[in-house]
């Protein structure tokens, strides 16, 4: 009889990226011979290890050569999509809402 081995994907945590996580994104961005993403950043952990990280301001991606990615990437690419929106809807919100001053002679 042979043992067949069943694989259970490790779960995947998106967030965003701390300050604690510089060093973790430095390295990233070595092995991936890239330099890290600016701004506010994205990032997607497998088992506690940043695999792939997504800057939001300037769209730069980073991901581990040595994993499949690819994936992750996506799923980031969705999340800041989303995040991208809603912060656009925000914004056009509170350029829409009308001050004090405004509502009043509006009334």
């Amino acid at each position: 009889m042979t043992a067949t081995a069943v694989l259970s994907p490790s779960p995947v945590v998106m967030r965003a990226a701390r300050g604690s996580d510089g060093d973790a994104l430095a390295r990233l961005a070595r092995l991936d011979s890239k330099r890290a993403p600016r701004g506010e950043v994205l990032v997607a952990e497998v088992d506690g290890v940043i695999h792939a990280a997504l800057g939001l301001d300037d769209g730069f991606a980073i991901a581990n050569p040595f994993q499949p990615t690819a994936g992750l990437l996506a799923l980031l690419e969705l999340r800041a999509g989303r995040a991208r929106r809603s912060s656009a809807r925000r914004g056009l919100a509170e350029r829409l809402r009308l001050r004090p001053a405004q509502r009043a002679r509006a009334a």
